[in-house]
């Protein structure tokens, strides 16, 4: 079972229409307005591969009486750092992943990379500070996973005595995008 979508929040709908538009590549599929609070929201969906479910979402509140400073940056805003919540979207193979990082490095993004054993990941921020990833699962899932998967969530007293995975950080020669 797959998800329809899930809905955010943000604080300036032109930077980010133009944020997953052009850094995700994602098409916007629908948009309607909403009443609320004596004003109006709209809801904006993009589409992240499919047009009739997996879809992203977006809340404009900015005319709605109130929510003329929100806070978007479901990380920082609930004092957990950048990479906490965040939104993962599937890239197709490693040389997808490696297309998708260069359009976020030609579009002025520093790029975190991070090879985590079973799955390839690059990581920037949207105009919400909310951070984003592409992954590809380089290893497929095992019984011998599932089975450690459910001790470790289970566990207490983990040995925390292991390895970082990998990480690079691809540098922008501009400085459009910003840090990631």
């Amino acid at each position: 079972m797959g998800y329809s979508h899930i809905a955010i929040a943000v604080k300036d709908m032109e930077a980010t229409h133009r944020f997953y538009t052009e850094a995700m590549g994602f098409t916007l599929v629908k948009a309607v307005i909403v009443p609320k609070d004596g004003g109006f929201a709209r809801h904006v969906f993009y589409s992240t591969g499919s047009d009739i479910d997996q879809l992203i979402a977006f809340w404009d509140l900015s005319q709605v009486p109130g929510c003329e400073n929100i806070r978007t940056n479901i990380s920082i805003d609930l004092g957990h750092d950048a990479y906490t919540n965040h939104l993962a979207f599937s890239a197709d193979s490693i040389e997808d992943l490696d297309a998708k990082r260069q359009r976020w490095n030609d579009l002025g993004y520093d790029v975190l990379e991070i090879d985590h054993g079973w799955v390839q990941s690059i990581y920037i921020a949207d105009p919400d500070g909310i951070t984003v990833e592409f992954a590809v699962v380089t290893k497929p899932f095992t019984d011998a996973d599932a089975t450690e998967a459910l001790e470790i969530l289970r566990i207490m007293d983990p040995d925390l005595d292991f390895a970082l995975p990998p990480m690079k950080m691809h540098k922008t020669s501009t400085a459009v995008g910003g840090e990631g």
